[in-house]
């Protein structure tokens, strides 16, 4: 599991950890981790050209440290303060080991830029001479120190002018907007460095494929197709019957023992998926509204009566009145989830953490919002990010089979929680495994599940 922690968590684990041992050894550990990543990106220190942009904190001290490591190395290390005061020890130790002070006149292109302006205490945006400083050296490949500096660091927002860094090195854990968009893709490649802190649970974290194993329902020996779940799926219309066939193409993707349709495209689907139930019957979930177009009201009606759990996606969403009393996962993209709460996708979009935790808290649901790192919120606040999948995924229909596939779950007894962060996680992995790099479409996605659950459980 990966963590994300809060400024607050993280300073309280320095500085328990700082009483007890010697005075500079947290900065010496961050710095020996940082100097190591940016040799390993250049590959190696000796002959290099390596620029610091230093602000006054911490932060600033960790690169200064890292720089006269480098250059103990053979690197040519230059500083450039972007601020009137710097970590003295640091700069002192620069200096020792041959590196010098720069004016912004004097630059020269460098082969690696190490911003360490500011850290994790740091506000949004950034003053007019580091902004002066990263205009000088566009271009040329970033390091951010700990967080690429002028991002809110425990939201993911962005609020003002910021570093886009190539490769973050963060000590001790993730932060929020490591894994939070849209300042995750500021951070670039994220490394992280163990410095020793002893951290408590965090709220946000992200599955890894060890977790999604653990977390998938693999039948025992005596399992039959009943046992295992059924799920049933109320979506499509005669308007649109791609959008039944492409979720029940999720569904079917072998985590529950059986599918069953129930909907306005139902010869599309015996077409394609000959193993599906056509008609009512009683299922252990259900997923509604991918393309239910007219039909989509009365099918999150009919599918709320079953009081069993349920997918809502697309359509229905519109017709959901909150609180909700059956036990859901929502799945919205920006715009679905600005309508459902009243705002504008722009801020929805600048602020997801916020709005996916409110969303999940006005409506008493797991609200999965979809983008390019998806977020899972459950009511209670706890949040999964999932960092899987490839641009190529962003294609029509792909909504539709993730819909299907974390009903699937649901069907198979995994909580709406557990169903959304698993789902989201397999559909990311079996669109990149589809695409090879390449474009892909929703049944590429789909035919791809079963090889990721396969090699998963191997």
């Amino acid at each position: 599991m990966r963590a994300a922690h809060t400024v607050e968590q993280v300073r309280a684990a320095e500085a328990s950890l700082m009483a007890t041992l010697p005075d500079g050894t947290l900065m010496q550990r961050a710095a020996a981790g940082l100097a190591t990543a940016v040799t390993d990106l250049l590959g190696g220190a000796y002959g290099r050209h390596v620029l610091l942009l230093v602000g006054p904190g911490d932060n600033g001290g960790d690169a200064l440290f890292a720089g006269a490591l480098l250059a103990r190395r053979g690197a040519s290390v230059e500083v450039l303060p972007v601020a009137d005061r710097v970590h003295e020890a640091g700069l002192a130790a620069v200096r020792r080991a041959g590196g010098r002070v720069v004016a912004l006149a004097d630059l020269i292109p460098p082969d690696v830029v190490v911003d360490g302006i500011v850290g994790i205490g740091g506000r949004p945006g950034l003053r007019r001479p580091a902004l002066d400083a990263l205009r000088a050296v566009a271009g040329v490949p970033l390091v951010a120190v700990d967080v690429p500096s002028g991002v809110e660091v425990d939201t993911g927002r962005l609020d003002g002018a910021h570093v886009t860094a190539d490769l973050t090195v963060t000590f001790g854990t993730h932060k929020v907007c490591h894994l939070v968009e849209p300042a995750a893709s500021a951070c670039g490649v994220v490394h992280l460095v163990d410095i020793g802190l002893d951290l408590p649970d965090a709220s946000v974290t992200a599955l890894q494929a060890d977790d999604v194993a653990g977390l998938l329902p693999v039948p025992a020996a005596e399992a039959q197709k009943y046992t295992r779940g059924v799920v049933g799926v109320r979506a499509g219309s005669a308007r649109y019957p791609g959008a039944a066939v492409l979720s029940t193409s999720g569904a079917a993707c072998g985590l529950a023992g059986m599918v069953r349709y129930a909907g306005g495209a139902a010869d599309a689907v015996r077409a394609r998926h000959p193993e599906v139930v056509v008609g009512e019957g009683r299922v252990q979930a259900w997923v509604v509204g991918s393309g239910g177009d007219a039909d989509a009201g009365e099918a999150l009606a009919a599918a709320l009566r079953d009081a069993v759990p349920l997918v809502v996606d697309a359509d229905a969403l519109r017709h959901l009145t909150a609180p909700l009393e059956a036990s859901a996962l929502l799945t919205p993209h920006a715009g679905e989830l600005a309508a459902m709460l009243g705002v504008e996708r722009t801020e929805v979009e600048a602020d997801q953490l916020a709005f996916a935790r409110r969303a999940a808290r006005e409506y008493a649901a797991t609200v999965l919002l979809k983008g390019h790192h998806t977020l899972i919120a459950a009511p209670n606040g706890r949040v999964r990010v999932t960092t899987t999948g490839t641009p190529w995924l962003a294609v029509a229909g792909a909504g539709d089979v993730l819909g299907g596939l974390c009903g699937a779950l649901l069907a198979a007894g995994l909580t709406p929680y557990d169903a959304g962060s698993v789902g989201s996680w397999l559909h990311g992995a079996a669109a990149t495994l589809a695409s090879a790099g390449g474009p892909i479409s929703a049944p590429d996605v789909a035919a791809a599940l079963p090889r990721v659950i396969a090699d998963l459980l191997r």
